[in-house]
């Protein structure tokens, strides 16, 4: 890899990282929000699109 091996091992490792955080976080909010809904729902709101 040369002389710049370090930087480039360094790069790839904080690109994972903040890959994985994003994943993370995009689950927990997905779970977040889908108990939000549940909470509204059985409180009596319904969507948009089951009013027809």
């Amino acid at each position: 890899m040369g002389p710049h091996a370090t930087f480039i091992i360094a790069a790839y490792l904080f690109t994972g990282l903040v890959v994985a955080v994003l994943i993370a976080w995009e689950i927990v909010d997905y779970r977040a929000q889908t108990r939000a809904l549940e909470k509204l729902e059985r409180r009596g709101m319904r969507r948009r699109a089951d009013r027809g």
